[in-house]
């Protein structure tokens, strides 16, 4: 990063930007901050006075008009630009820590940029992406994690993704870092005691090996929650397979509950993959919708599997139909153990509806394995995961699948929104740091290594924590970070 732009992000001058989306709207808010923004805009307010001397969180009610031109006929009043209501805040207590103001006005885009423009006459200049965060952060009213936790709170989808979020910004893993930081000083005070003072008569202090332990377990823990973040912070991508007339488009609706696929009793309807976002029990999903699986001469068809195929290797997980009043062939049974040896498969009977009235087979009879068979995948240890059976007209079952979805996508208790889990790469690559570095030190210690190396490996773990939090971040990690915000962040 050029000097110029560094400077430019870390100065106080006054910078605007819309904190809402730009369009047309029954309202919009401009977000105003930094030295001198009160004083400044008070010299195109209707009630300069009144805004220029009140206290923080004040509201102010008065018009926005053009900047007083010195000019112009003094008699001659200032374009009124638009009536609006004023939220004052005087620094510290802000949310950059510095003096700012924000501005409700009407939704017009034009008046929008009506208002821009006058504010670009103050002196004030556009905020880059993030810049509104990014000031928080370097005034010390957020830490790290709580910053990256607002663009969280932004894009989550989901009532869940939406409380592991706003945990994260409330401080949750901060607290989390923090505890562990405390306790890697108190194992590097016992080392440097031993090593400030080895011929005194401070007696031995025994570094606490269980201690280690069980940090470097606890660190593990919350590097592993990110498995289950990304699920909520990306959602999940799923994907319908099986042959063709298997319920594939049918369920897809259904998830849905909307029309969105063609349903028709002709094989080969869908050509092409369908995508759309839902909700699943709070996990945001991406639900793919692929062509049928069959022998076929169109090469339209035959590009559509093609891509199907590509589909079920790269998506979470892949619900393969089978339609119940048939069951399986070979070929379905070939594609599930493939699916299945990648962990990435829910089999799924459809056309519940279409079985005999109160006929509920079992596993083996939908399967239609031979006992050969069936006892041949025991021995192997390749047990099959039970099925889920449900009809896409009456929507039974749909409650089972919802379930065995959430299971596989999210396991354990992941509607507790106060466990503390993590969704950023960058967090998860550096408690992993974190617990090398530990490694490191339970190694050193159950070989007799000197404490000197091992109070640097100690500190190479408290290093990797104080990233997570930015105690230590350099400005190249902090413009990646703040550029991806949305610009009146």
């Amino acid at each position: 990063m050029d000097m110029k732009h560094q400077s430019v992000l870390e100065s106080h001058d006054p910078i605007y930007a819309l904190a809402t989306p730009y369009g047309r709207s029954a309202l919009a808010v401009l977000r105003i901050s930094g030295e001198g923004c009160v004083e400044a805009l008070a010299t195109a307010f209707s009630r300069p006075a009144a805004l220029s001397d009140c206290t923080g969180n004040t509201l102010i009610y008065g018009h926005i008009h053009e900047v007083p031109d010195n000019s112009r006929d003094r008699n001659v009043a200032a374009r009124i630009i638009d009536e609006v209501m004023l939220a004052v805040y005087r620094a510290p207590k802000s949310y950059t820590g510095e003096d700012s103001v924000e501005v409700m006005c009407h939704g017009s885009p034009a008046g929008i940029e009506l208002i821009f423009g006058v504010l670009a006459d103050l002196g004030m200049r556009p905020a880059e992406a993030g810049e509104f965060t990014r000031r928080a952060f370097l005034g010390g009213k957020l830490d790290l994690t709580q910053a990256e936790a607002i663009q969280e709170l932004v894009e989550a989808e989901t009532g869940t993704a939406h409380a592991l979020a706003l945990n994260r910004l409330s401080g949750g893993l901060s607290r989390r870092i923090e505890s562990a930081k405390q306790r890697l000083l108190d194992l590097m005070a016992a080392v440097a005691i031993q090593l400030d003072y080895p011929e005194e008569d401070t007696g031995h202090v025994e570094l606490p090996g269980s201690e280690v332990e069980e940090l470097r377990a606890e660190l593990q823990m919350l590097a592993d929650s990110f498995r289950i973040g990304r699920v909520f912070r990306e959602g999940a991508s799923i994907a319908l397979a099986g042959r063709t007339n298997a319920g594939k488009s049918s369920l897809f609706n259904l998830l849905l509950r909307e029309d969105r696929a063609i349903v028709s009793a002709e094989a080969g309807t869908t050509r092409d993959y369908l995508e759309a976002r839902l909700d699943i029990e709070g996990v945001p999903v991406r639900l793919i919708d692929t062509a049928g699986l069959r022998l076929s001469e169109s090469a339209i068809e035959s590009e559509g599997m093609r891509r199907s195929r590509q589909l079920m290797e790269n998506v979470d997980l892949v619900l393969y139909l089978v339609d119940a009043s048939e069951g399986m062939n070979d070929e379905d049974q070939g594609l599930i153990a493939e699916l299945e040896a990648a962990g990435r498969c829910v089999v799924v009977y459809t056309k519940r509806d279409l079985l005999p009235s109160g006929h509920s087979p079992g596993v083996a009879s939908l399967v239609g394995h031979s006992a050969d068979q069936s006892a041949g995948q025991q021995r192997a240890g390749q047990q099959r995961a039970e099925p889920v059976l449900l009809s896409s007209v009456s929507g039974e079952g749909l409650g089972d699948l919802h379930a065995v979805l959430v299971q596989r996508l999210v396991p354990g208790e992941h509607t507790d929104t106060e466990a503390v889990v993590i969704d950023s790469r960058r967090h998860r690559d550096l408690l992993l740091g974190a617990v090398a570095a530990l490694e490191q030190v339970q190694s050193g210690l159950s070989a007799g290594t000197a404490l000197d190396l091992v109070a640097v490996d100690l500190q190479e773990a408290l290093q990797s924590l104080g990233e997570i939090t930015g105690e230590v971040a350099s400005s190249e990690i902090l413009e990646r970070m703040f550029g991806s915000f949305c610009v009146g962040k």
